[in-house]
């Protein structure tokens, strides 16, 4: 029995040793030196305090600011402990409910826009987390910021047009928009 018992438990700490702390260790060093800041968390810093991360949605609500997908997690919006999604699917009355709400209170915040509410401005994602929205969903929140802040539409519009990140190399991906950063933006021009 010994025989047998001895050589398992040199193999099971040799390997709990190696894959739980030799190789975490060194993939961490790598990532830390070849990506500082994605391994630091990819946080936004504004004079040198982190104010969020480009990776994690926030709850922007003023009508000054654009307002990125909704959040499915809980208790409280974008808490990036307890993502995931709603789970509610395409049939769920509550899922029906819930964007039919979302799309009321965008056409609330903004009565004279009668252009279609883009699909990212009232479904959540997958994680719940997501930063970023389409740039249609953000050419579609224009007016109502530029009417909040007192800035010509045209001005609001090109910002979004400078704050959209393309496909990259062309085709891998989608134009997107991260709604931090075009917030930082805005807060800028003024």
């Amino acid at each position: 029995m010994n025989a047998i018992l001895r050589p398992t438990l040199v193999l099971f700490t040799a390997l709990t040793v190696l894959t739980g702390v030799v190789y975490p260790l060194i993939v961490t060093g790598v990532g830390q030196a070849a990506f500082p800041q994605q391994a630091a968390g990819s946080l936004v810093l504004r004079d040198g305090k982190p104010i969020g991360s480009e990776l994690i949605g926030q709850n922007f609500s003023d009508p000054k600011h654009f307002w990125g997908r909704p959040s499915a997690t809980g208790p409280q919006p974008y808490n990036a402990a307890a993502s995931g999604g709603s789970n509610l699917g395409p049939l769920n009355p509550a899922l029906t409910d819930a964007v039919k709400a979302r799309i009321q209170a965008l056409r609330d915040a903004d009565p004279g826009n009668t252009a279609p509410v883009p699909v990212d401005l009232v479904t959540a994602s997958a994680s719940g987390l997501d930063p970023h929205i389409s740039p249609a969903a953000a050419q579609y929140q224009t007016s109502r910021v530029a009417k909040a802040r007192g800035l010509p539409q045209a001005q609001v519009a090109a910002l979004v047009e400078q704050q959209t990140e393309r496909p990259l190399a062309g085709f891998l991906g989608e134009a997107r928009v991260n709604v931090l950063r075009l917030n930082l933006a805005l807060d800028a021009m003024q």
